[in-house]
């Protein structure tokens, strides 16, 4: 009896009606309330009371499905009755059996329903018989859903049990429809008629249900999600328990129930209880996902606006609906999932139609137009093109590249199609390039075809060059240029903009070099830069515009600004290229690939710091993005920062952390830069089994045609030389130089080939080759050069000496120019080999001070090798006396004269920080450093940074960790 708990007021009202009843005073009970309100339980269980009670119960139910045949309940209240005597059932099945004969044959329904109305009183006759001897309870279920036949008899004998033992208990809905409303008013008007409302139950009463299955306490956490979930609804309350009992099992709830499969049931049963207008409107609610106004249900789901309103109405007191809207997404779900596919998918373009006619937002009218799963026509794919653009915005690339299949499958082939083609593979390149090569192949043939746009094509070559297809790619605008040369000689238009294709051939030209071949024997314009004036001729049907007036084409800029990097002695023109590319740009599906060129311009011209700042700025800009492809590329230019200045690591991890973004096969050729970044990174740290282990992993065959893939063939190099395969080492460096010089970019701020074989040959004992390839280095680098490559150049020269004086000298001004830059590794080597060039010279004290100063250096670095080569006992080290008595001074001693401020600058420099990286630890700038620096010399009595004394290192200020 625990359903009934709140119903005490209805049961006792009932049992009253009973009691008068058997006194022999009949009495009408109606019961109306919400859908799944209970009323059917109230019945039954009053039924049981009943007959316990004596009395003879007489049961029947309305069925929509039976509501024209005439007599359906009252056949059904005749049949229920198993102690009804034989003589009155026969009679009273006789009289309606004549009825029925006569209804079938007559012409006018009219007529057959006034035999009908003419026998019911002699049925009515019959029955009350039965209640001279016995109360009589006749208790019809739904009987909104009755026939008219049927209700006529109700209404019959309603009229005439009132001097009689018969109680008539009917249970109906709140809404009736207009055939229903004669009876129920004429029910109504009767004296001896009592209406019972069934409200749904409270929260309390919920809790009281809950309480029968679970202790006090945990109903008590429960019920107050559970009213929540089910408005009260006793079948969803049921519902909601039964899926919460077989979750949790003998354990008690901690958190609210959820729905389930039971819930989700229920939910159904509620709806196809209630009128077909009902679980249409429910749909359209579940499909338009919010609170919506009739009108706008009524047009997608096809009902009345006034029907659509009671509909609302009726959800609203069953508990399904609050407001207008579902309780719980459970519900909505239910809903749509039970909803057929194709009655489904009309609704959803009903709904995007009309949302569109209103003026919707884009992104709500598409998620309709992705649900119907069917082409859309001609107005919703600039729709759809739009929602994909704000999906990318709101980091939600599976959207954005839904809208943009359905825009391509939706579109005739044309322009139109191969334009939203060429975004798609956009879309699908910033999570997965391998996912997107089969978009681009097709896209491939529009570009051969000559179909493309100037900019999609520049984009289509940046992704074939990513994946490998460079050479093909140049062959294709090799062909593209002859044609338009022909048709520029013939005076008719080209697809293609002369400038564009100038434009691919130069970005070819440096991301794949041996590409170069394909173009030796085209002559063809210089792309103009951005914003300059020129007059080629305009492609077929375009207006004339440059696409390098256009602000998202940063390709040749970058080209630019990488060739001057390349270049050699130009780093300044390179740097400020590079640094306009990156404040004119901003990051884009079109740029993201020239950006990242211009980063690495940056760091080929030897400016990390600046390259660090706009990579950082650049992974701020695409952090809130959904782009890992994006991440992973500027990414591994971060990593290759990191190797740079020493941060080994930081270099490794940032190294793996890009290529973790996307898989092996999604970095294409570009493999190569994070496989280099840690080969090298794994070497200098000393853990060459995993960098001989990185050596094996498959790369594409044509990686090495590619800029970058100098990078893994000068890794691989100096893997082997770290692991004593000198000779390997020699034919990577030499294989390395043999392609810059072909390709005419034998920079050694790209690859210092020629000192990585002069270094190979010193290990395989070779001095003369080795010399041979330093003064090679030395003669092509007349002119000023960066701070890493003099100081790496100093250097070889030094260790290819044999005179004391001489290597001393170099290695002094290797130290000095290193300590300008921020290669920190290179300086550790050049300051623990200048220690142990004056230990040779007998100057054990500096010697012990730069071998010790070097040590410190390559452990920041985190250079195991280098840190073990420089202990005392290993290497340099071990015959590095200590000075007589200068073992125990104290470091703070040579401190004292300095103010707090110079003391930290002292330290930091002491360790082995440039000027610049001092300045941006303190938050000073490089000009207060500097001066700083003038009086710690002063104070400390030394002339150099190399002189500062290794034991301030072991000092600890604030602001110097």
């Amino acid at each position: 009896m625990a359903r009934l708990v709140e119903r005490d007021k209805q049961w006792e009202t009932l049992n009253e009606l009973l009691g008068s009843a058997r006194r022999g005073r009949g009495r009408v009970a109606v019961i109306s309330g919400p859908i799944a309100g209970g009323k059917t339980t109230l019945l039954e269980h009053f039924t049981e009371h009943a007959v316990s009670e004596g009395a003879l119960v007489l049961e029947a139910a309305g069925s929509r499905a039976e509501r024209y045949l005439p007599f359906g309940i009252l056949r059904r209240v005749l049949d229920s009755a198993g102690p009804l005597e034989p003589g009155v059932h026969a009679e009273a099945t006789a009289l309606l059996d004549g009825v029925a004969a006569q209804i079938a044959d007559a012409e006018d329904a009219t007529g057959g329903v006034e035999a009908g109305m003419r026998v019911l009183p002699h049925v009515c006759a019959a029955l009350l018989r039965i209640a001279r001897d016995r109360t009589v309870v006749i208790a019809v279920d739904d009987v909104h859903h009755g026939d008219e036949l049927s209700r006529a008899f109700l209404l019959c004998l309603a009229r005439r049990v009132r001097q009689a033992g018969v109680l008539i208990v009917l249970t109906e809905a709140v809404r009736l429809l207009p055939a229903q409303l004669a009876f129920h008013a004429e029910l109504q008007r009767q004296p001896h008629c009592t209406t019972i409302r069934l409200p749904l139950l409270s929260a309390a009463g919920t809790g009281r249900v809950l309480a029968g299955h679970f202790s006090t306490a945990a109903a008590q956490r429960v019920s107050a999600g559970c009213q929540e979930t089910t408005g009260g609804n006793p079948l969803l309350v049921k519902a909601l328990l039964e899926d919460g009992l077989t979750a949790l099992g003998d354990s008690e709830p901690f958190q609210p129930l959820a729905p389930a499969e039971a819930f989700e049931r229920a939910v159904l049963d509620c709806l196809h209880r209630g009128d077909p207008e009902t679980l249409a409107i429910a749909r359209g609610i579940a499909v338009l996902g919010d609170t919506c106004p009739p009108l706008v249900l009524s047009r997608i789901t096809d009902v009345h606006v006034k029907t659509a309103e009671l509909a609302v109405q009726d959800l609203n007191r069953c508990g399904i609906l609050r407001g207008g809207a579902f309780r719980e997404a459970a519900t909505r779900a239910a809903v749509l999932a039970a909803t057929p596919p194709g009655a489904l998918s009309l609704l959803h373009q009903r709904a995007a139609r009309l949302l569109h006619q209103e003026g919707a937002a884009a992104l709500d009218i598409a998620r309709h137009l992705l649900a119907a799963r069917k082409p859309v026509t001609d107005w919703a794919v600039p729709v759809l093109q739009e929602a994909s653009e704000y999906a990318l915005v709101e980091g939600d690339p599976q959207l954005a590249l839904r809208c943009g299949e359905l825009a391509v499958d939706s579109c005739p082939e044309g322009p139109c199609r191969t334009a939203l083609k060429s975004r798609l593979v956009s879309i699908v390149w910033r999570s997965s390039p391998v996912a997107a090569e089969s978009h681009l192949r097709q896209l491939s043939r529009e570009f051969c075809a000559g179909r493309l746009t100037d900019r999609d094509l520049l984009h289509a070559v940046t992704c074939l060059a990513w994946m490998g297809e460079a050479r093909q790619a140049g062959e294709e605008i090799r062909r593209l240029q002859a044609a338009a040369e022909e048709a520029r000689g013939a005076g008719l238009p080209f697809s293609y903009d002369p400038a564009t294709l100038a434009a691919a051939q130069s970005w070819l030209s440096v991301v794949s070099p041996p590409v170069r071949d394909a173009f030796a024997t085209t002559a063809f314009p210089h792309p103009a830069r951005p914003g300059a004036p020129r007059t080629p001729a305009a492609p077929a049907g375009g207006t004339g515009a440059a696409p390098y007036d256009m602000p998202d084409d940063a390709h040749i800029p970058a080209v630019e600004a990488m060739q001057t990097a390349l270049r050699g002695g130009q780093g300044e023109a390179a740097v400020a290229e590079a640094t306009r590319v990156l404040q004119r740009y901003h990051l884009s599906d079109r740029t993201l690939t020239p950006l990242v060129l211009a980063v690495l311009a940056l760091v080929y011209a030897g400016r990390l710091d600046l390259a660090l700042t706009w990579i950082d700025r650049l992974l701020d800009e695409c952090s809130a993005r959904n782009a890992p492809t994006w991440q992973a590329a500027l990414g591994v230019v971060r990593a290759e920062v990191a190797l740079r200045q020493g941060d080994l690591p930081s270099a490794a991890a940032q190294a793996r952390q890009a290529m973790s973004l996307i898989s092996v096969q999604c970095w294409g050729v570009g493999i190569a830069l994070p496989l280099a970044i840690l080969i090298e990174a794994e070497t200098q740290m000393g853990n060459l089994d995993e960098a001989m282990s990185l050596l094996d992993q498959p790369v594409p065959d044509t990686m090495l045609e590619t800029q970058v893939g100098l990078h893994y063939l000068r890794a691989r190099g100096r893997c082997h030389l770290a692991t004593g395969r000198y000779h390997a080492a020699v034919r990577d460096f030499l294989t390395c130089g043999e392609l810059m010089q072909a390709w005419g970019m034998d920079a050694v701020e790209l690859a210092p080939w020629r000192l990585d074989a002069a270094e190979a040959w010193l290990a395989i004992g070779n001095v003369a080759r080795a010399r041979q390839y330093v003064e090679q280095q030395k003669q092509r680098e007349p002119g000023p050069v960066g701070s890493r490559a003099r100081g790496a150049l100093l250097l070889a020269l030094a260790r290819t000496s044999g005179d004391l004086a001489y290597r001393i000298k170099r290695l002094t001004e290797s130290v000095e120019a290193l300590e300008q830059g921020e290669e920190r590794l290179q300086l550790a080597v050049a300051l623990g080999e200048l220690g142990s060039a004056h230990r040779a010279a007998g100057d054990f004290n500096r010697a012990r001070m730069l071998v010790r100063k070097a040590w410190h250096v390559a452990k920041s670095c985190g250079a195991q090798p280098l840190c073990l080569q420089f202990t005392p006992g290993q290497g340099d080290g071990e015959a590095v006396p200590a000075p007589p008595g200068r073992e125990s001074e104290p470091a703070a001693g040579e401190a004292e004269a300095l103010s707090e401020a110079e003391a930290r600058v002292a330290l930091l420099a002491a360790r082995g920080h440039t000027n610049r990286e001092i300045a941006t630890k303190l938050y000073v700038t490089v000009s207060t450093v500097e001066q700083h620096l003038t009086r710690i010399y002063r104070k400390l009595k030394v002339k150099r940074r190399r002189d500062l004394p290794a034991r301030l290192w072991d000092l600890s200020l604030p602001g110097t960790a």
